[in-house]
């Protein structure tokens, strides 16, 4: 939804300031690796970079130059800098209560609420701190109570409004007004049962989740619905990490979450921000990490809600001009070359960190931010094509920034880039030049398995294309692979089992009823998921409910559809059901994450190519010792099919065409698989193994 993006045109500004001695962490590092190799590390890696190594090195430049600016030369760390939400905001302190926002053009500000009437008065009245453009009010301890709502009265040269602050930190709707307002939050402090967490994510593998559409009623599922009924499957099915989305609260619940109006306050409409640490504490005693959707892109436009225009200026910050607005979001562009914009965003990342305990973020909508086309439009069709000069330098370095930062508030964090362009050098180390994500979705993936599915029939589906794709990728970054996310179970696209079965699955999913078409989408559901699973070079991901083939897409209460929450859910009685085939694709899931798990080191291991041969349609690869084999021929089975492989015993570990997955059982997958001497391949120590491989059918053998 928001990966065919890009964002504004900044200052180019390499200075060569870059070069002084900047102490914080990650720059002592930078500095050393700049010293001038031959050539910057990513271009070590990539030959093909050296026409742009200039230009790599300018935004390098750029960065380490802003970095010393913003350490005031190494005498602050880049996490002092973003301590901002211990500033700004609503505080409780020993002496009562200290309010503080930054609104330059503000000529008055007041707090209106509960406490006063919502009336201006005089005791409420915050004043401006001298030279600078930020206000403060301090209040006696009596003055404010827990849960009292309330908001700012802002003032400024021809004008006035209602304002919710920016650093708000919980925002609450009205159920019978629908309006927003914020809240006095000052509850016991939460009490973390597991105070450290390191995840133990090679590989990563990521269930992707949302907290309101979790539960199988129609409804709004709460922080703690999900930590009592979600939680636990996630669990059992293996996944090691939940990507949630729709944290950061927003003003239409339809938005997904990509209209985020206060960036520093958890969604009310799932729960306290309490429940959410309970939440997340009690994945990490499970040993799951939890990461959120982190959207930096982009904010949405409402001036009441949000930040568009808190205190008279529209520009406070966003970007002015043809570069405000983004044209097919319906949003504002954040001002990345506004230090004021920086310190809002950085602060942003270190208080989701520190204060929730998150380990980490996906960032949303990366290409809308590097390109001040925000990629629309654009084919990204060679290198020339990322370093022409319609690249964002602010938006740049601020994410490179915000990668240094997330590390060096916890050195452990996971960073992801949803970004469709391919820029170079994303997910690559800051020292090499990257811009320091720790993964990239590979977005490639799942637009090829839609394309497949639906321009060829499946006689011309070819392992060697197939392999190429889920391994297309840059050798010195690693990516988080997928079948679909959430984009593609929305309304108006379709996901992978409906673009295979179709109606089909209202129909036929029932066990002993399934026709061709439900038979052939179940075959290959789990092919496909096994596949791109198992190429992996970082990480998977799954949207929830997708893992067993969810039958309905996501449409979320709106006008048009009688504002029903029929659609706005995960149907988990659909697979809890025996009765259904549903269980199938949800037993074959789970069994596939502990297979790719029980190799050790199965990111590290390499993809080694044993065979394909696209007439057959067979494909064969291995990962340490785990042989995978793909017959995706809809008609041909094969009896003694051969392969070179490492002699020695194998036995199945996974086989999709097993009945416990909707199969037909055609192999005996107790048996053991010897291989067969030949002379030819001694040295190699090499023998020839010998399958039975019925059509539209996947193993996984494990060498003994």
């Amino acid at each position: 939804n928001h990966e065919y993006m890009a964002t504004k045109k900044a200052e180019s500004g390499k200075k060569t300031a870059a070069k002084k001695a900047v102490k914080t962490t990650a720059t002592k590092k930078a500095v050393k690796t700049t010293a001038a190799p031959k050539h910057i590390g990513l271009v070590k890696n990539d030959s093909y970079l050296e026409p742009y190594e200039d230009a790599i090195k300018g935004r390098h430049d750029h960065v380490l130059w802003k970095l010393s600016q913003l350490t005031k030369n190494g005498k602050q760390t880049l996490s002092d800098f973003a301590n901002g939400y211990e500033y700004f905001g609503l505080h409780k302190t020993d002496r009562g209560w200290v309010f503080r926002e930054w609104a330059p053009n503000a000529t008055d500000i007041y707090l209106i609420g509960d406490f006063n009437d919502w009336k201006e008065s005089p005791k409420y009245r915050a004043k401006r701190i001298q030279g600078t453009g930020n206000w403060e009010l301090k209040l006696s301890e009596k003055a404010l109570k827990h849960g009292d709502l309330f908001k700012m009265k802002v003032h400024w040269e021809g004008g006035e409004g209602e304002r919710i602050p920016a650093w708000a930190r919980r925002v609450v709707q009205d159920e019978k007004t629908k309006i927003f307002s914020a809240q006095v939050w000052n509850p016991e402090p939460y009490v973390w049962k597991k105070k450290t967490f390191k995840p133990k994510t090679t590989p990563l593998l990521i269930y992707e989740c949302h907290i309101g559409m979790g539960q199988d009623a129609e409804k709004v599922g709460t922080y703690t619905e999900f930590k009592e009924n979600v939680l636990p499957r996630i669990i059992k099915d293996g996944y090691n990490c939940i990507q949630i989305m729709a944290i950061q609260e927003h003003p239409y619940y339809g938005s997904f979450g990509y209209h985020v109006s206060s960036f520093f306050a958890a969604s009310s409409r799932f729960g306290t921000p309490e429940e959410l640490k309970d939440l997340i504490d009690t994945a990490h005693q499970k040993g799951i990490a939890v990461i959120m959707d982190i959207v930096h892109s982009h904010a949405v436009k409402n001036e009441v809600e949000g930040l568009g225009n808190l205190a008279g200026d529209p520009n406070q910050y966003f970007y002015p001009g043809d570069r405000h607005e983004h044209p097919a979001w319906d949003s504002l562009c954040f001002d990345y070359g506004k230090d004021e914009v920086i310190h809002f965003l950085l602060s942003n990342c270190k208080y989701w960190l520190n204060e929730f305990h998150f380990d980490g973020f996906r960032f949303d909508g990366v290409t809308s931010m590097l390109y001040y086309s925000h990629g629309l439009g654009e084919a990204f069709t060679c290198y020339a094509d990322y370093f022409n000069g319609h690249e964002d330098d602010n938006a740049i370095c601020y994410l490179t920034l915000a990668n240094c930062l997330i590390h060096e508030v916890n050195k452990n964090a996971i960073t992801i880039a949803e970004e469709v362009s391919g820029m170079p050098g994303l997910a690559a180390k800051f020292t090499d030049g990257g811009y320091g994500f720790d993964y990239r979705m590979a977005m490639n993936i799942p637009d090829f398995w839609i394309k497949t599915i639906k321009e060829l029939p499946d006689e011309a589906w070819k392992p060697s294309s197939i392999f190429w794709e889920v391994k297309n990728r840059r050798k010195d970054e690693k990516t988080i692979s997928y079948c679909e996310s959430h984009d593609q179970a929305l309304v108006g696209d379709k996901t992978i089992i409906f673009r295979l079965i179709d109606a089909d699955m209202y129909w036929h999913f029932k066990k002993g009823d399934e026709n061709d078409m439900a038979h052939r989408g179940i075959a290959l559901h789990k092919m496909i998921r096994l596949v791109t699973a198992s190429t992996i070079n970082g990480g998977y991901l799954n949207f929830m409910g997708n893992e067993f083939g969810h039958p309905e897409w996501i449409d979320f209460p709106r006008e048009g559809n009688g504002w029903s929450y029929k659609y706005a859910r995960r149907q988990w009685n659909l697979v809890d059901n025996k009765d259904l085939c549903y269980h199938y694709l949800g037993d074959f899931d789970r069994e596939m994450i502990n297979v790719i798990k029980s190799e050790k080191n199965f990111n590290k291991t390499p993809v080694l190519e044993i065979w394909h041969n696209d007439g057959d349609q067979v494909l064969a690869f291995m990962r340490g010792d785990l042989l995978f084999v793909f017959n995706f021929s809809p008609t041909k089975s094969f009896t003694d099919y051969g392969f070179l492989v490492p002699t020695g015993s194998y036995s199945i570990v996974l086989d999709s065409d097993n009945v416990a997955f909707g199969g037909n059982g055609l192999n005996d997958d107790t048996m053991t698989h010897l291989t067969n001497y030949d002379a030819l391949y001694v040295e190699e120590h090499k023998e020839w193994l010998k399958l039975y491989l019925p059509a539209r059918s996947a193993l996984v053998l494990k060498k003994n």
